[in-house]
């Protein structure tokens, strides 16, 4: 599933392709996304110019003259920037056509992704009004993960990854942060101290960074026509190691379900 990191690679990637272009015209080949997409979408699309390509949570948000698009990948989603004359794959349900004769493409095999349009403020919208603050933000500080716990019983792990508290650390993310910042994923999140929650927030932001300079590296496919983006592999210390030494005192990596989650920590080095 793309998570904040490729979200925003993906919004680099694209970005350069699209801003200042206009949309000619969108194709819907598949409405049923995981929202169905609107019936006069086409209409209000159509001569739009894109000013920004921007990004809210794993949100991208295509800013224009005439309305914003927010369009989310899903857990299958991907992007792809090809010739307009491309003939379209099986699960290709979108097309943007651009000025250009080239052609944003939206690829979704499990339809788990959306597209919506939104004419007035898009931060008002539904998907959007709620969310938390951005984890690279200056809004987002261990203060803010202090003030936002107390008293609350739930496991800091599910804490940092509800989309309220701050958006964007998806369960790889959450488990390597809190390695990080050596706090044990299962601890009650209202019984952290302030200084821990410091830690944790610069944590949270150190991985997050070091994962979009990681897919800034690899980034080659967004323009490729023979296949879908490749996200970038990453370099995890603890997910996905159960069993493996851990690089900080050598005690075997364990994993453990949290939150209906699979989690990876260090008995020892977080408490």
């Amino acid at each position: 599933m793309p998570e904040l990191p490729e979200v925003e690679t993906t919004r680099r990637g694209i970005a350069p392709h699209l801003e200042g272009r206009t949309i000619l015209a969108a194709v819907v080949r598949e409405r049923r996304l995981r929202w169905p997409v609107a019936a006069g979408l086409e209409a209000q699309v159509a001569g739009a110019r894109v000013s920004r390509v921007g990004r809210r949570a794993k949100y991208l948000l295509l800013e224009t003259d005439r309305g914003t698009g927010l369009l989310h990948l899903g857990m299958s989603g991907s992007l792809r920037l090809v010739d307009a004359q491309l003939p379209p794959q099986r699960h290709d349900h979108v097309d943007l056509l651009l000025d250009g004769a080239r052609c944003l493409r939206f690829n979704d095999p499990r339809r788990f992704g959306s597209l919506h349009w939104v004419t007035g403020d898009a931060d008002a919208h539904w998907l959007l009004a709620q969310l938390g603050p951005e984890p690279l933000s200056p809004a987002f500080t261990g203060d803010h993960l202090y003030r936002a716990s107390r008293g609350l019983r739930v496991a800091v792990k599910p804490f940092i990854m509800n989309a309220r508290v701050v958006v964007g650390v998806g369960n790889i993310y959450a488990s390597e942060a809190l390695f990080r910042a050596g706090i044990h994923p299962q601890r009650p999140a209202g019984r952290i101290s302030a200084t821990r929650m410091q830690r944790l927030a610069a944590a949270i932001s150190d991985v997050l960074m070091a994962a979009i300079a990681q897919g800034g590296t690899t980034l080659r496919d967004f323009t490729d026509s023979d296949g879908r983006p490749g996200y970038f592999r990453q370099h995890l210390t603890v997910y996905g190691r159960a069993g493996e030494p851990c690089p900080g005192c050598g005690a075997p990596i364990r994993q453990r379900v949290i939150g209906q989650r699979s989690t990876f920590y260090c008995h020892h080095c977080q408490r």
